[in-house]
């Protein structure tokens, strides 16, 4: 079936349908799911050959990934955010090139797509807080939004990023609420932005109620599970060990479990975890309640929307960048409780 025969079905102009298949605004939801579902019955799928002709686009959309960091593909929440970014350019036509290049090549890459014309815009991972990719792609002129930000780079540029510092700020009232003074961060690499927007926030919440911040509980490293495990059993052998910990991700947090259950202590009685990133495709937080108290915010919705953002960018140009920040809920499990009364 092409585009004019699902017109004719429908009863609706092709520039309907085919704003509706590609997300625009101005198509309100119920026509837009009506499209949607009668594309999925009869299997419409768009020509991205002849799209690409008529538009002199190349209809795919890159993520370059340095061979330093590809062990981060096989991380739950990469793979959870490459989801919905696929999910989002397969709705629209739009097909996806993933290289894995040395780092030491990483700016030939972006130069050589943009040169090439192999993509219509890319996609920036993992930002530190000063990315030498940014000022890169904006001299390029190529489209690209960014999955996260970068604090050292004041020049407007399109991003999606959860709300990192008010998540943190929320888990860390919410303990000193439960009681809990000796707060520990299990943090990742603090030269990424996120992190460092993560351990801002516990010491502005700390001191804002007056508690002293040790950093001798803080902790930074790749987040692995062993990284969660080998921190907490660190700690755990101190004089004054931490009632509670904050960790940047779930698969730390297993690790820091591991660690305690170790010790014969128990969590959420002896010491209280919280983390981040749970609402993970392949890596459940328990099945009826959650087992970890945590700052959700889904990984897979931010992939669609960085897409869709990226998509819109290039459909329409122009010279305003888009921003968007997305809100973490607050989660509670079973991984926290009052703090413990130590004699």
């Amino acid at each position: 079936m092409n585009l004019k025969q699902l017109s004719e079905l429908l009863g609706l102009s092709q520039t309907t349908v085919s704003r509706a298949l590609n997300g625009y605004p101005e198509v309100n939801q119920k026509t837009r799911e009506r499209v949607m579902e009668a594309a999925r019955q009869h299997d419409y799928r768009p020509n991205t050959r002849a799209k690409g002709l008529a538009t002199g686009r190349s209809m795919a959309i890159g993520h370059i990934i340095p061979i330093s960091t590809k062990h981060e593909m096989v991380n739950p929440v990469f793979g959870d955010f490459i989801a919905g970014t696929g999910e989002t350019y397969s709705r629209n036509g739009y097909d996806m090139v993933l290289s894995v290049v040395p780092d030491q090549d990483e700016e030939k890459a972006y130069r050589d797509l943009h040169r090439k014309g192999t993509v219509d815009g890319v996609i920036v991972h993992g930002p530190h807080m000063d990315d030498f990719r940014i000022p890169l792609l904006l001299e390029l002129g190529l489209p690209f939004v960014v999955h996260g930000r970068a604090s050292n780079i004041e020049r407007p540029y399109n991003w999606v990023d959860v709300n990192n510092y008010s998540a943190f700020r929320r888990a860390t009232n919410f303990l000193l609420d439960l009681g809990h003074k000796r707060i520990a961060l299990i943090n990742g690499l603090e030269n990424m932005d996120f992190a460092y927007r993560r351990r801002r926030a516990l010491e502005s919440a700390l001191l804002d109620r007056g508690e002293t911040l040790d950093t001798s509980l803080l902790f930074q490293g790749e987040m692995t599970e062993a990284l969660g495990h080998d921190c907490m059993r660190e700690m755990l052998t101190m004089a004054n060990p931490p009632t509670a910990v904050l960790t940047s991700s779930m698969i730390t947090a297993i690790g820091v479990r591991r660690a305690i259950d170790e010790a014969g202590l128990k969590m959420g009685k002896d010491v209280s975890v919280i983390t981040h990133d749970d609402d993970l495709g392949y890596l459940n937080n328990g099945i009826d309640e959650p087992l970890f108290t945590a700052t959700r915010s889904s990984v897979r919705a931010a992939g669609r929307r960085a897409a869709e953002m990226l998509l819109d960018v290039i459909e329409k140009g122009g010279d305003t960048k888009k921003t968007e920040w997305l809100e973490a809920d607050l989660i509670v499990g079973k991984s926290t409780g009052p703090a413990p009364q130590r004699g």
